[in-house]
């Protein structure tokens, strides 16, 4: 986005995932600048010569898929469009999240807004009207096969437009025909090439990934955090973490989170109490955190680089270059962000994984004079033991998701589609993954907050503390058995309430000594 503007324009600004975010929440308003409406209609204006010219043009003039060499007439290219909206909406199983449906309606603009579709300005208008209106269409989850475009979850995301379909309002779903005339409303008449434009694309596959992006990001800062003050809580060693180590294997996420974790136990009282203890090493899933988080990083970085990448392309098919010339080709298929969101997924699921068997570790109770199962009174009690099931299992859950989705094709279109990504199911999958990790970092953050209780009146660093006494606050320290879910589920809303990520804002915002490192930039924004 401009710095001297305050308003994102389609098609000319850069988008970005945190732009991306702020558009589809309101807190970004979006329009389409000068420029990129001069494009629209030029590619507008191509599309109409070669429906009266009667040029051979995929899409535009004759059938789809198999049905390329059917050709089409001129008063019959407006119906062509309806009907593709219409026979295309075959999506089923329950909808997606009214966010994910809104940052498909935001990308799908952008690749529109730049001119390369043939689509109309009064199309995008409406589409834009959705956003700001509130009127969000209802899009099934399951039905792409993620490569002619994600052709069913956009089908049903335009509906509305031609008068059909549904959308939600103030979170109820109801059938779009109702709020036609009452605001005013008439279905759009779609030109030649506009059905298609619109479905055509990776809309679904990138809406997904843009908030696997976020989720992942916040899951990673927030387990680095955890991961240290598990550290504390099992009298584990900061010499892991020493930059001259990690100089000597200089990956960027695992020096970055070797840094974090320096910053973040320094001036630890707990450190200083066992700096000479009889243990030479600690178990890997305290000593190899820089190097398990820090991988899982890189593979955020990947996804990261290459969503961005996908938010400001053009993904349908044909493209009307500047030049005027209509290109038939494969810009719809999601090849390159499936592979990358089946990697992410896999690298999400080995933050839980190591978060686990932290876990697991803290209840032990051997040699960090922790009671076992993180109780005094066990026996009676069962402790934290059963918590730690529950993080069993949804590590276990994960290991069964990471089956990369894109490993797989299934010809459709009658063979003329013989190779698809499934880039939909990965997008879906590292999002199901990523709600686990976070059940599983918050299981942790409670196993640490009880085991670090046993190491007063020693101190920790002084944001650890901050961490503990914000965990305290929440759930309290357990002397007994009680209901634990109830806690999960307090520990869990802490998480997602992005308390811990606006502490670590926080104090990277006033550059106090602790936090930040070299490698912010790139670990650090959306």
């Amino acid at each position: 986005m401009s710095e001297n503007r305050s308003v994102f324009q389609y098609g000319e600004d850069r988008l970005t995932v945190g732009i991306a975010l702020g558009l589809s929440r309101g807190n970004v308003q979006g329009n389409i600048g000068a420029k990129a409406a001069s494009r629209i209609e030029k590619s507008a204006a191509r599309v109409a010569a070669i429906v009266a010219q009667n040029e051979a043009v995929y899409g535009i003039n004759t059938g789809f898929g198999p049905l390329c060499t059917t050709r089409i007439s001129a008063s019959e290219t407006n119906l062509l469009q309806v009907n593709i909206l219409k026979s295309h909406s075959v999506g089923v199983g329950d909808p997606i999240s009214e966010e994910l449906s809104r940052l498909m309606l935001v990308l799908k603009v952008q690749a529109l807004a730049q001119g390369h579709s043939g689509i109309q300005p009064k199309t995008l208008d409406r589409i834009l009207w959705h956003l700001e209106s509130g009127y969000t269409p209802v899009v099934p989850a399951q039905g792409s096969v993620g490569a002619s475009g994600d052709l069913a979850p956009l089908a049903h995301l335009f509906l509305p437009l031609i008068g059909l379909g549904k959308v939600w309002k103030d979170g109820k779903i109801i059938p779009t025909a109702t709020i036609m005339e009452p605001l005013g409303l008439e279905p759009l008449a779609l030109g030649p090439k506009e059905g298609l434009a619109l479905i055509n694309g990776t809309q679904f596959i990138a809406a997904h990934a843009v908030l696997v992006v976020e989720k992942m990001q916040r899951c990673l800062n927030q387990a680095d955090v955890i991961g240290a003050m598990m550290i504390e809580g099992l009298q584990g060693s900061v010499k892991p973490f020493h930059q001259g180590l990690h100089q000597l294997r200089p990956y960027s996420g695992t020096q970055h989170v070797a840094e974090r974790m320096r910053n973040l136990l320094k001036g630890s009282e707990i450190l200083e109490e066992h700096i000479d203890c009889e243990r030479v090493q600690d178990p890997y899933s305290l000593r190899c955190i820089p190097q398990v988080h820090g991988a899982s990083r890189n593979a955020w970085l990947h996804l990261k680089e290459l969503v961005e990448i996908e938010l400001n392309s053009v993904t349908d098919n044909p493209i009307i270059l500047e030049d005027g010339e209509a290109v038939s080709g494969g810009n719809f298929h999601g090849q390159p962000l499936a592979m990358a969101l089946d990697y992410a997924c896999l690298a999400a699921s080995e933050v839980g994984n190591i978060s686990d068997r932290r876990i697991y570790l803290a209840l032990e109770g051997n040699q960090t004079d922790l009671p076992k199962l993180l109780m005094q009174d066990t026996g009676l009690n069962s402790g934290y033991m059963i918590l730690q099931y529950t993080s069993a299992a949804l590590a276990s859950e994960n290991k069964g998701l990471c089956f990369p989705a894109s490993a797989d094709s299934i010809p459709t279109s009658m063979g003329q589609e013989d190779h698809v990504s499934m880039g939909s199911i990965s997008g879906r999958k590292a999002l199901q993954v990523l709600e686990n990790v976070e059940k599983i970092l918050a299981i942790e953050l409670l196993t640490a907050a009880q085991a670090f209780e046993f190491r007063k009146p020693l101190k920790s660093g002084w944001f650890l503390e901050k961490v503990h006494n914000l965990v305290r606050e929440h759930v309290s320290f357990a002397k007994e058995d009680r209901v634990f879910a109830d806690d999960i589920e307090k520990g869990l809303e802490l998480l997602r309430s992005g308390a811990l990520i606006g502490m670590l804002d926080s104090v990277s915002k006033k550059k106090k000594v602790g936090l930040k490192t070299q490698f912010e930039n790139l670990f650090e924004s959306l």
